[in-house]
């Protein structure tokens, strides 16, 4: 019954998600954010009190200084003056409100989806393009957050100065104050023509707008590449592809805009024009006085003022309809699990990854990726895992990391006393290098602290020697060089290095290599596999192809036809 009535109000046509559903999740969204609410609310009121006390001390002024009324004009005018300082002192007061309470709002909004998005299950495809993305992370709750603590408060004080004004004019003149408003539904309900199709044409909008940041992130991105490829037009020539999409949108949608607001600009200058006649002809047969008319002209105005503002919120309600929508979008896949780290005592013998006839397949279920695999990565021991590209070695450090589940079978973690079932809550006693550059921008020391945040100047150091990166302290500024984008101004080797220590900063059980050394000259890579296994104190895991690493390791695991 709600769904359907709030679907006739607002012609909102049918979506991915109920109009209940979406209410439910702005009004979660709106409990971080009460403060700011309140307070423009409450703005909002004064700033309503002090314009319809204007509008009474123009109208004594008036009556003063055309003796109608007695009283000193001098006082007059300094009511008049007292009530511009405080409209100044409420307008300054709501800009600073929407400035800083407004950033961190819309900070807190980002900080959540952004946790949102790190905690949820990886699905190993990612549905969305990161520039699609960010576009959300930033426009969408923006939108979202001015509408939750600035629309709606605001709404409160329109409302409030429509039923002032409006009580105001009916003390004055009952029969045009009727008038006025009884007029403003029939224009209303005139432009309602085009909503059914806002919502529609605002998504439309909102996901070419998220395709151009794409094409935008994509080419800033892959810059080094498109250059050597010499597809520098091509790209421009793809983004105004996107962009004539874009503005293709833009266009419909302002199309119904503006037939909208011509719809009820003509009600309203028809309702000014009848209030002005009215007030002219009661003032020339005597019934009102020069103030008064100043005072009707003024209260219907502020009457259409705040009628013209609430016809903008089935607009705006579209708007963050939208918007909401494209950001429970980013909440669809489901959390990992969570809860408190499970640590496994290395000192009990080491720990061990055992797979038990475990079977995997992608989300299209073509074919099994991993199909039945059993093995038994030992304690302490060194495995090395090789296989054609797209035979299944990434997939099998993706279940050792939790970041998938097995269709069928089972994948443990174990020491002498205990053997507990892979899961997020797992990943403590892992230390995993991904192939390729990952290194953030910032200082050498910021991609360092990503190991443990604790740790400290020489505890990095004593990371970077054994993983072979002494070279930093070589560097002019050390630990604080900085990196660019990807480890931009490092060599694919340097950067290699210090992903390495950043790892062995976490100090887990069992490490986890993906070609990590595919960058490195022998000499550098002989050294550094001397270092990481001359303990044996660690279960060591590497995705190679590389001979040198072969020849260290106890055990080999070959997937397909290696």
């Amino acid at each position: 019954m709600i769904k359907s009535k709030l679907r006739s109000l607002f012609n909102i046509p049918n979506s991915h998600y109920s109009a209940r559903e979406i209410l439910r999740w702005l009004w979660r969204a709106w409990r971080g954010n009460r403060l700011q609410a309140v307070v423009n609310a409450t703005l909002g009121l004064l700033d309503v009190a002090v314009s319809l006390s204007s509008v009474w001390a123009v109208k004594h002024a008036i009556d003063v200084a055309s003796h109608t009324t007695e009283g000193s004009l001098y006082w007059a005018v300094a009511l008049m003056g007292l009530l511009i300082l405080c409209g100044f002192a409420i307008n300054i007061s709501a800009v600073w409100v929407r400035n800083i309470l407004g950033i961190k709002a819309q900070n807190r909004m980002q900080q959540r989806m952004l946790d949102r998005i790190l905690r949820s299950e990886w699905r190993g495809k990612e549905k969305r393009h990161s520039g699609d993305v960010l576009n959300r992370l930033e426009f969408d709750v923006n939108n979202v957050v001015n509408f939750l603590t600035e629309t709606v408060p605001n709404t409160l004080s329109v409302l409030a100065l429509f039923i002032g004004s409006f009580c105001y004019l009916f003390s004055m003149d009952p029969w045009l104050a009727a008038i006025i408003v009884f007029m403003l539904p029939v224009f209303i309900l005139s432009s309602k023509v085009y909503v059914g199709h806002m919502r529609k044409l605002t998504r439309q909008v909102r996901n070419s707008d998220s395709k151009v940041q794409s094409v935008l992130q994509e080419t800033i991105q892959h810059r080094m590449l498109i250059k050597t490829l010499e597809k520098d037009e091509a790209m421009v020539d793809r983004l105004e592809g996107m962009q004539s999409e874009l503005r293709h949108n833009v266009v419909k949608r302002t199309k119904f805009s503006v037939f909208s607001n011509l719809i009820l600009n003509f009600g309203f200058a028809l309702g000014y024009l009848i209030a002005f006649l009215w007030s002219a002809l009661r003032m020339s047969v005597g019934t009102l006085t020069f103030g008064g008319m100043t005072a009707f002209l003024q209260l219907v105005a502020k009457i259409q003022g705040p009628a013209r503002n609430l016809t903008k919120l089935v607009p705006a309600f579209v708007s963050v309809f939208t918007a909401a929508e494209r950001l429970m979008e980013l909440e669809e896949n489901p959390l990992e699990e969570q809860g408190e780290p499970i640590y496994l005592n290395k000192a009990e013998g080491g720990v061990g990854i055992k797979f038990s006839n475990v079977t995997y397949a992608y989300d299209d279920g073509k074919r099994n990726v991993i199909d039945n695999l059993t093995f038994d990565f030992k304690p302490n021991s060194c495995t090395a895992i090789l296989g054609e590209t797209g035979a299944g070695k990434t997939t099998i450090v993706r279940l050792i990391l939790a970041l998938l589940h097995p269709v069928k079978g089972n994948v443990t973690i174990y020491n002498k006393v205990e053997e507990k079932a892979i899961s997020p809550r797992i990943r403590c006693n892992l230390v995993y290098v991904p192939q390729g550059n990952t290194l953030l921008s910032g200082s050498i020391r910021d991609n360092l602290r990503m190991g443990r945040l604790n740790a400290t100047d020489e505890e990095m150091y004593a990371a970077l020697d054994k993983a072979c990166a002494g070279f930093v302290k070589e560097l002019p500024d050390g630990l604080a060089t900085s990196c660019a984008e990807a480890g931009g101004g490092l060599s694919e080797g340097q950067a290699q290095r210090i992903a390495i220590a950043r790892a062995l900063l976490r100090e887990g059980c069992v490490m986890i290599f993906d070609e990590a050394t595919s960058a490195l000259d022998p000499e550098t890579e002989r050294t550094l596999l001397k270092n990481l296994l001359g303990e044996h104190s660690h279960t060591i895991i590497f995705i190679t192809h590389r001979p040198a690493v072969v020849d260290y390791c106890d055990n080999v695991l070959r997937i397909g036809n290696e």
